[in-house]
């Protein structure tokens, strides 16, 4: 089995292209709604601080859905993992696959014996990874270390959420290893050793404040992918999950343009005062 496997071949450059304008669509009506919102935000100040509230209310909104994107990202990137490399696994011991190397061969003894060890390591990946897009490639330096804590944590319960849905309609993996992963390491963020019964309430209170954007994401994951398989750009038998994690990277895509788009534009204005 290679990756060729769970790709589309008819999921062509031009039709890629039509894919990511679709998402660029879904998610700048995602920042449409959240200018109004901090439009309408702004109008409890006086006109004198309005223009700069919005202008930061607007930057600190926009950067935590863009948070929540990546941290999605990453967490879905351990999720479709597991799935692909516990479908070859299956695929290895039921003798479906022949003809393997000594080094396939090893690999899928080694995920037989150390699997537990081996999602622990990818789950840690998977947090190496959110930190190398949103620290060094879309940089988002208004967020302080909590709010990007709340918006991972928000992140891990959007894939919780996908992967429930994934198993009530049926889809032949089983998610259920990842999801106590998951579980898991969303308790430890509620509670955790030294946590007081205000640190708790705290991380509580910041999930729900934050909700909005696991709303919005849901929506726009739905959104993209119920056109990714209806247009046939990804297909079922490669299962749902590595199509949404398809659509994931479009996302990332998306903002990374956006983000460094943005950027490019301050300069020129900047420039040219």
């Amino acid at each position: 089995m290679t990756v060729d496997a769970y790709l589309n071949p008819d999921f062509t450059l031009t039709k890629k292209l039509i894919f990511l304008l679709i998402t660029f669509a879904g998610i700048g009506l995602c920042v449409l709604g959240i200018y109004i919102y901090s439009r309408i935000s702004a109008r409890k100040y006086v006109s004198e601080k309005r223009k700069e509230y919005q202008s930061i209310d607007f930057e600190i909104r926009l950067q935590k859905f863009f948070e929540m994107l990546i941290a999605g990202t990453a967490v879905m990137s351990f999720s479709c993992t597991y799935v692909i490399i516990n479908h070859v696994y299956s695929l290895v011991s039921s003798g479906k696959a022949t003809n393997l190397t000594s080094i396939e061969r090893y690999l899928a003894n080694t995920w037989a014996d150390g699997k537990d060890f081996i999602l622990l390591f990818l789950i840690l990946f998977s947090c190496v990874i959110n930190t190398v897009l949103d620290c060094l490639i879309i940089r988002l330096k208004i967020l302080t270390n909590e709010e990007k804590a709340t918006m991972r944590m928000l992140a891990m319960f959007y894939v919780i959420l996908i992967l429930m849905y994934l198993n009530n309609i049926g889809d032949e993996s089983e998610y259920g290893p990842v999801m106590m992963y998951y579980f898991g390491l969303m308790i430890g963020r509620f509670v955790y050793f030294d946590a007081s019964f205000k640190d708790f309430l705290n991380n509580i209170k910041n999930v729900f404040l934050n909700m909005i954007y696991l709303i919005l994401d849901l929506a726009l994951t739905g959104l993209l992918c119920y056109i990714g398989f209806q247009a046939g750009y990804f297909l079922e038998r490669n299962y749902y999950i590595v199509g949404i994690f398809h659509t994931q990277l479009f996302m990332l895509a998306a903002i990374f343009i956006i983000h460094y788009g943005r950027k490019i534009i301050d300069c020129y204005k900047q420039a040219h005062k």
